[in-house]
């Protein structure tokens, strides 16, 4: 299993960053490498890539303004990602962990990078969104 972890100070206050992160209907608005989302339900919905890919997601837990987490699966991987958000005075530190297992073992050398990249970006999409793309 490939674990995966970023950490970013988002220069704007933590009930901002989390009710914009858990806005998942507007995701493909500010999220540069999904062409939709589909909300099935507050605990399901579904995120598709710029090339029309689906990854399924089921939420496992909401601590409001602290930690959210959720299962996630395609036809190429199983997945858990933990969010933790951190009040740190007027910005808000991202903690992001994701543990993703490859269905496909010629994709198994690769998911560790993958996944770093995908992490960077999106931090890079949250911080342009939110006005910090400087930082």
């Amino acid at each position: 299993m490939a674990v995966s972890n970023i950490k970013a100070l988002i220069p704007v206050e933590l009930h901002t960053v989390w009710d914009f992160v858990l806005n998942i209907e507007n995701y493909a608005a500010w999220r540069s490498d999904l062409s939709k989302t589909v909300v099935i339900s507050d605990k399901q919905f579904i995120e598709y890539t710029q090339d029309s890919y689906p990854t399924s997601f089921t939420v496992t837990l909401v601590e409001p303004y602290r930690r959210w987490e959720f299962d996630m699966e395609n036809s190429n991987m199983t997945g858990h990602w933990t969010g933790i958000f951190t009040a740190k005075g007027d910005e808000t530190e991202i903690d992001f962990t994701e543990q993703v297992e490859a269905k496909k073992w010629l994709l198994k050398p690769f998911v560790k990078s993958y996944l770093k990249k995908q992490q960077a970006q999106f931090v890079v999409d949250i911080r342009k969104a939110l006005g910090g793309s400087n930082l």
